[in-house]
């Protein structure tokens, strides 16, 4: 199952586009059942291939895949052969199974789940004997990851949970670090609307270590969290014998300065002091996320006061990294941006950042969001930097009535700041009409930007509109 290098063959996406098409038969990502049983069964037929390799598990709300590429980059860049899974993907399911920081081609995905494919069938036969569901997607998917790197193989596994994190798939790896970024309101349909009761969800992943020949603690990397919720993530870590790691006490960021391209840092952690680090990402967000992933690869090598992990390469692994729809810059004149903001939290670091670090004579959004999420949260976060809005819908069979969103943005905006849009590709060539709107004829358009947002998928879909490749 080597990876070729290239552009795939038009033969290799059309088998790609077959077998997601079977996939998309499957429950989707959003219908989750509370068990196990089905991707462990499947990981025993498979031999356990999760288990073939050490891994860093990283659950939360916000902040996941940001920080799961950057615990690959470091790693990487510290001479360890990476595998990454993130979902939900911004343009190409490759992108969900990453190896030596790329995605996997269209014909190794297509032949990892071909040569699933028998032991999927028996798992979904005996479910179904015993009166459960067929595998949902996500769990094929998550299966398909941890076979491709023990295929590969690689040096360590680096999981992004998919949703909650008790019973997601990607549960069945025994993290040696857990890493859990902030955690907020999303999900609600899933994961209710109780802080602690979803903290308790994504606590799940810290695990007692298993009894192992060379023993081992688990350790839990913890992201600043609301009272309640550390609350929780506390007393799980005691339950599993973890040792803990707390932003804000055990590593943070020291100090951050707004430069061309992102951000100069210095960071505290585990080890020592990391200064002079350029991380090409805007956002103090971003920065936090740094310090969160600086400490999981402190903790997994077994960084501490009197070990540091070699400067330079940390210095070289950030500089180094590409985060694509997290405030990417994908155009000049207009400067248009992408962003998978798709929660109020999501979107309220995308207002911070922007109003932090640009001076926009003027700010247009393009927004179009799923049906299941909190669209008026979005939009009052939103609200504060946006001159004018034009809303849409994205591609998405769940994406939101645009008339309805329209609704919910004339209540926020007022009406003459809103301006609707049928299609994705409509919105931005009204969204960058509007923001030249600034310049006087036959002026250089300076100072007006556009900022395309409001889901994952819509920052994929835009992605690829402004012809990027996925990554």
């Amino acid at each position: 199952m080597s990876d070729e290098q290239g552009a795939p063959s038009p033969v290799d996406l059309a088998e790609l586009a077959l077998v997601e098409a079977e996939l998309d038969k499957r429950w989707p990502e959003t219908k989750i059942e509370p068990s196990l049983t089905r991707i462990a069964a499947l990981m025993d037929l498979l031999g356990s291939p999760q288990q073939a390799y050490p891994a860093i598990h990283v659950a939360g709300t916000n902040g996941k895949t940001s920080v799961t590429r950057m615990i690959d980059a470091l790693l990487t860049r510290l001479h360890r052969r990476v595998g990454r899974t993130t979902s939900p993907h911004l343009q190409l399911a490759t992108e969900r199974i990453s190896i030596d920081g790329a995605p996997v081609s269209p014909r190794t995905y297509v032949d990892t789940y071909r040569e699933l494919a028998p032991y999927i069938e028996m798992v979904d036969t005996q479910s179904r004997a015993a009166g459960g569901p067929a595998m949902s997607k996500f769990e094929v998917l998550t299966a398909m990851a941890f076979a491709a790197f023990a295929e590969a193989p690689v040096d360590v596994g680096v999981i992004e949970v998919g949703l909650g994190g008790r019973w997601d798939a990607t549960n069945v790896v025994d993290g040696q670090v857990a890493v859990i970024t902030p955690i907020s309101l999303d999900h609600a349909d899933y994961l209710g609307t109780d802080l602690a009761g979803i903290a308790a969800e994504k606590a799940g992943i810290i695990k007692k270590a298993p009894d192992s020949l060379v023993p081992r603690d688990t350790v839990a990397i913890l992201a600043q969290q609301e009272p309640e919720v550390m609350d929780v993530l506390l007393r799980r870590a005691v339950e599993a014998d973890a040792a803990v790691a707390r932003e804000g006490s055990e590593f943070t960021v020291l100090a951050r300065q707004i430069a061309v391209g992102g951000q100069q840092l210095e960071l505290q952690g585990l080890g020592g002091v990391y200064t002079d680090i350029f991380l090409p990402m805007h956002g103090e967000h971003q920065a936090r996320n740094a310090a969160l992933a600086l400490a999981a690869v402190e903790a997994f090598f077994g960084a501490g006061p009197d070990r540091q992990l070699d400067a330079d390469a940390i210095r070289e692994a950030f500089a180094s990294l590409t985060n694509p729809g997290r405030l990417e810059r994908v155009r000049n004149a207009p400067t248009v941006f992408l962003d998978a903001a798709h929660n109020p939290d999501g979107a309220r670091a995308l207002a911070s950042a922007l109003s932090a670090e640009f001076d926009f004579r003027k700010l247009v959004g393009v927004v179009a969001v799923l049906g299941d999420k909190d669209a008026d949260g979005i939009l009052t976060a939103l609200e504060p930097v946006f001159d004018e809005i034009v809303v849409t819908r994205n591609g998405s069979p769940r994406a939101m009535d645009v008339e309805h969103l329209a609704d919910l943005a004339v209540a926020r905006f007022g009406d003459e700041r809103v301006v609707v849009a049928p299609t994705l590709p409509d919105a931005i060539e009204t969204a960058i009409g509007l923001a030249e709107e600034v310049a006087e004829p036959g002026e250089a358009i300076s100072g007006a930007g556009v900022v395309v947002t409001g889901s994952v998928v819509t920052a994929g879909e835009a992605r690829t509109l402004f012809g990027k490749d996925p990554a």
